[in-house]
């Protein structure tokens, strides 16, 4: 492994991030979350940092990015880092958050069919959602991934016969 562990996230909302931030912050203080608005980024960046995550969250829909009066910057969707994840041997648990159903399905499977260990979160009101069941979705997958590395290093040597 190269560096901290760290929770890579997909999200193209400032206050969304913001929320995300304060939360982890709270509760997962000693993992860095890496912050992503383009798929490509952050693909770019799994592709030689894949090792060091921890937790990956992915938003569905990303909002077009201005670049000019009448230009917009494609930002692609969760649905690209999905397939470059399905791609890859799975590495930590995936949480997906994304109001936008039939792309979450999609996603979920993709995901689940090539071994990742997926939550998913629908969003909901403003900001508190993030509070409550983002952050509880988190926590859980976080947990849940250090579970087999914890009974594995507790678990009895059994010597072969």
């Amino acid at each position: 492994m190269n560096g901290p562990l760290e929770i890579v996230i997909l999200e193209d909302d400032a206050r969304r991030r913001g929320a995300m931030r304060t939360a982890l912050e709270e509760r997962l203080p000693q993992y860095p979350p890496r912050f992503f608005t383009t798929a490509p980024e952050a693909a770019r960046y799994l592709q030689d940092h894949l090792d060091r995550a921890l937790l990956i969250v992915l938003d569905h829909d990303l909002d077009p990015i201005p670049v000019h009066p009448r230009r917009s910057l494609d930002p692609g969707t969760g649905r690209d880092v999905a397939d470059f994840l399905a791609a890859r041997k799975p590495v930590c648990p995936v949480v997906i958050h994304s109001t936008n159903r039939p792309a979450v399905v999609g996603m979920q499977t993709e995901l689940a069919e090539a071994g990742w260990d997926v939550h998913v979160v629908v969003p909901y009101g403003d900001l508190e959602w993030i509070d409550v069941e983002w952050r509880q979705a988190v926590r859980d997958a976080v947990v849940a991934a250090a579970q087999p590395a914890a009974e594995s290093a507790t678990a009895p040597v059994v010597a072969a016969a």
